[in-house]
């Protein structure tokens, strides 16, 4: 049972309603790059959001920690230190240009729930753990998670070879300049035991318009998507006069447009079928130095993210993509070389975390939904690794990866209160 009643609660999550804001403030001025900001993964917009996160855990009174992957650790000493700790966090990168919430918000609600159960004056018997999770967004590396693998030992060989797409520089020597240690990444050291660990639960906003058409402002996660991706995929025809006939052509952008149409037709048919799933194909474009109005196209480049809930359905989905290329290359003369592949495991959500989630809704009033997050997060590589986790959404307008990301600190507020609540029922 919790310390203190639902109301009590509420009323100790509103009352940091400055410090939120103040925080949220704070975080977008570090990262401010018009439109939008850009809090470049182990770069100086990251750096800067990760101080500002300590400064306002050293407010709280927690103490401050990093690991090899530079990851920010702010915790809440509790009574049976020994005891498997509680976690709470998302990450503090964004896309470039991207929006000031996404993973922010994560943060800012573990802080903001410590701090309501602080003045309730709730002494937890588990350490209380706020992560600040490093180079979430794959845009940068294209290496999936890396701030939390790293933390768990679970990096993928040659991750640290892998170069950030501006500066290309490898993430090793990112990771160094910002005070950690990549030869212990590579070696798999892991700095997080997950038998250590009692659950890690992850706010974020939603970033799908669910919650918006729902008229709800929080929702309970059912579960996280895996998927296998392709970072830097080609399909080579060969280029050829523009007059050339039709039956002569090895034209790399129809065959392009064929596997696009493929996809679109496969992602409806799983929809029919009410299986949840998603493909993108995030580039896709001919090469600048060689393309041209008078030019069948040799080259077409692209990449590929396909997710889904579950694990036979991904691998049901990677078996269908491989007969759709191999039809595409037997037409049209074509040869598609995928490169290499990047998977990420389906994040289940753990069913005592959930209910107790949905309990404290209940309790405090706040209507909720249960979301099937439309995105990977932090949690699934907790999840991978044998962590029980749970995730909240908050509802945001306008999508996500964008300047316009609009959560409102109502909302926002109405997520911390349900976390603030399971934290309660959890650790005191």
């Amino acid at each position: 049972m919790t310390s203190a009643n639902p109301s009590a609660i509420r009323e100790a999550v509103e009352a940091q309603r400055d410090f939120v804001t103040r925080l949220f403030d704070r975080l977008r001025a570090d990262g401010l790059d018009e439109p939008g900001v850009s809090r470049d993964p182990y770069g100086p917009g990251e750096q800067r959001g990760h101080a500002t996160a300590a400064e306002a855990g050293r407010s709280l009174g927690l103490a401050i920690g990093h690991d090899p992957a530079a990851n920010l650790y702010m915790s809440w000493a509790g009574s049976a230190p020994d005891a498997p700790a509680v976690m709470m966090g998302s990450h503090l990168d964004s896309v470039p240009h991207g929006g000031n919430f996404d993973g922010a918000a994560g943060v800012v609600a573990g802080l903001a729930a410590i701090a309501a159960l602080q003045r309730l004056g709730i002494t937890p018997r588990p350490t209380v753990t706020v992560m600040g999770i490093r180079a979430e967004e794959s845009v940068w590396f294209e290496v999936s998670y890396i701030g939390s693998r790293g933390a768990l030992g679970a990096l993928p060989d040659g991750a640290m070879g892998a170069r950030r797409r501006d500066t290309g520089r490898t993430l090793a020597e990112h990771i160094r300049e910002c005070g950690g240690d990549p030869d212990a990444l590579a070696a798999g050291v892991r700095h997080l035991d997950p038998a250590k660990i009692a659950a890690f639960l992850e706010l974020h906003i939603e970033q799908a318009p669910s919650l918006v058409a729902a008229d709800r402002a929080v929702a309970v996660a059912t579960g996280i998507p895996g998927n296998f991706r392709y970072p830097n995929a080609v399909i080579l025809g060969q280029h050829d006069h523009v007059g050339l006939p039709r039956r002569f052509r090895y034209d790399a952008v129809m065959a392009g447009a064929e596997f696009a149409m493929a996809l679109d037709a496969l992602w409806e048919e799983h929809e029919a079928r009410g299986i949840a799933m998603a493909c993108t194909l995030g580039r896709f474009h001919t090469d600048p130095a060689a393309h041209g109005l008078t030019i069948v196209p040799g080259a077409l480049h692209f990449s590929l993210d396909v997710r889904a809930y579950d694990e036979a359905v991904l691998a049901e989905l990677d078996e269908r993509v491989s007969r759709i290329i191999a039809g595409i290359e037997q037409r049209r003369g074509v040869r598609f070389e995928l490169g290499a592949k990047a998977r990420a495991a389906v994040g289940p959500v753990d069913p005592a975390i959930t209910a107790a989630l949905h309990r404290g809704a209940q309790a405090l009033d706040i209507p909720v939904i249960d979301l099937g997050s439309p995105a990977s997060h932090d949690a699934a590589a907790f999840a991978a690794a044998g962590v029980p986790v749970g995730m909240l959404f908050v509802r945001n307008e306008n999508g996500s990866h964008n300047p316009r990301e609009a959560m409102t600190i109502d909302d926002f507020l109405a997520g911390t209160s349900i976390l603030a609540h399971w934290l309660a029922e959890t650790v005191a």
